[in-house]
């Protein structure tokens, strides 16, 4: 699963590099080194139901959304979830499976919701 959730976080930094691009003006150098701040901040946390995925700029961290680690009652294995803050997701219903591929496409630097 490790292999999916590396697809995932391919797609949010290849989003923010689009995104960084698309505006006119400013300086390519402080550019080139936003989008290295986001890209080398971007990971994974393991905990014991979730992957929660992360992004940490310059000291500031934030969750960018969950992946499940095992299917329960409401979600299957690999699940992609909205945050729904620090510690939980917001377990209203599923962004998407990276097992399936379902939805990775639609993963915004932003985060996965």
């Amino acid at each position: 699963m490790r292999k999916e959730i590396g697809k995932v976080l391919v797609a949010m930094r290849e989003d923010y590099c689009r995104w960084s691009r698309a505006g006119s003006g400013g300086s390519p150098e402080i550019k080139a080194e936003m989008e290295r701040d986001y890209c080398d901040g971007l990971g994974v946390i393991e905990g014991r139901r979730y992957w929660k995925i992360i992004s940490d700029k310059r000291g500031s961290r934030s969750v960018c959304g969950f992946i499940a680690k095992a299917g329960d009652k409401k979600f299957r294995e690999g699940d992609m979830l909205k945050a729904a803050g620090w510690a939980a997701p917001a377990r209203n219903f599923a962004r998407g499976n990276v097992l399936d591929g379902s939805g990775v496409a639609n993963v915004r630097w932003t985060g996965i919701g």
